[in-house]
């Protein structure tokens, strides 16, 4: 076993989520690196020094750049506001660090692509957040997918709708400014990562996308609440994507439904643990969609349970995630999805948004 000091720019919820994550993988996974939280990094000293005794790190910091600096840091992960992640990530691969750092990669296009040049100059291991992608079940749907189950896909339809933000006397924060922190920045991402996961590269696209609610108190609301898009896929398919946070009543809407020449496939991260597969085999009459379960059968189930229908949970995904950046680190070589990917999504953002304001279709290559 070989002891690898982590350090983590960020102690709120995916920080927390990061912190939980490290010092359980080893455990779950047996992995040749074992993570030691080695510093946290916060805002204010009250809250590095809460953070840190709260989720067991060595030390606390309220700044990143002695986060990232200190020698005895191996490996950063950035779970810090999206305008910060650029500039953490850049000074870490100076210094030839692995930086696994949460979505939207960048704040924009132009960010992300600056961190692929420096995470490519630097020659070092890097990784992106898109954590939903890693359930039991939608692994098994990439899987079914690839083998060909449901034949040639001809259509994709994706949403990612939740309402923590459907109250309209709900106050302005940080969430209703800029285009980072709107939905096209903060859920958009991980429903096109997985409608490029599962499908391929989007070549064309159509979008709207609105603000519902233009005021939040006294308070402008400067970002999008909801949008939709239609696209073309590389291979030629079809699909339609959806992304809202004012979707009431939908909690963790992630969820697809795929349609292809032998079958379909629908997945809703509500029931996660639970893929809906439909096959044109048999008589007719006895044709329909049939409920399966994750489980030990199924891909990284097996470290967290033995019994079939128990389930996997939010955190288990960070887990899965910590152990691919692990590996990643421990055989120096990329595993998807690297910082390029992270880039990639930023590309359909940005098509999306340009496309909503021109109201017309437009091309992924011309940007």
């Amino acid at each position: 076993m070989t002891e690898l000091k982590v350090g983590i720019v960020g102690g709120g919820y995916m920080g927390k989520a990061h912190a939980v994550a490290y010092a359980a993988v080893g455990g779950v996974f047996d992995t040749p690196l074992r993570p030691k939280l080695e510093m946290v990094c916060a805002r204010s000293e009250e809250s590095a020094e809460r953070y840190r005794k709260s989720f067991g790190f060595a030390r606390a910091t309220t700044d990143w750049r002695m986060l990232v600096n200190d020698p005895d840091i191996d490996a950063v992960i950035i779970a810090s506001p999206q305008e910060t992640h650029r500039e953490i990530a850049e000074a870490a691969f100076a210094l030839g660090k692995p930086v696994f750092c949460e979505k939207p990669l960048g704040a924009n296009l132009s960010d992300s692509r600056a961190m692929v040049a420096a995470a490519e100059r630097a020659g070092a291991v890097n990784m992106v957040g898109f954590n939903y992608i890693r359930t039991p079940a939608s692994q098994y749907a990439r899987q079914l997918v690839a083998d060909g189950r449901i034949g040639d896909v001809t259509w994709f339809r994706g949403e990612h709708t939740e309402d923590f933000y459907a109250d309209p006397q709900a106050p302005a924060s940080w969430r209703t400014d800029g285009d980072a922190n709107g939905t096209m920045g903060d859920l958009a991402p991980h429903m096109i990562n997985a409608a490029r996961a599962i499908i391929g590269p989007i070549a064309a696209l159509c979008a709207s996308v609105e603000t519902v609610h233009k005021t939040r108190g006294d308070e402008p609301v400067t970002n999008d609440d909801q949008a939709q898009m239609m696209v073309r896929f590389d291979s030629g398919a079809q699909g339609h994507l959806f992304f809202s946070r004012v979707a009431t009543g939908r909690k963790m809407g992630y969820a697809y439904e795929i349609h292809g020449t032998k079958g379909a496939i629908r997945f809703d991260q509500e029931d996660q643990n639970a893929l809906h597969l439909y096959t044109m085999d048999g008589p007719e009459a006895e044709r329909g969609f049939r409920k399966i379960l994750t489980g030990p059968a199924h891909p990284d189930y097996l470290p967290f349970c033995q019994g079939s229908g128990h389930g996997t949970g939010y955190q288990d995904q960070i887990i899965i995630e910590a152990r691919d950046f692990l590996r990643a680190i421990h055989e120096n070589r990329p595993i998807w999805p690297t910082f390029n990917e992270g880039m990639e999504v930023n590309r359909v953002v940005m098509a999306a948004l340009d496309s909503s304001r021109k109201q017309a279709w437009v091309t992924l290559k011309d940007y």
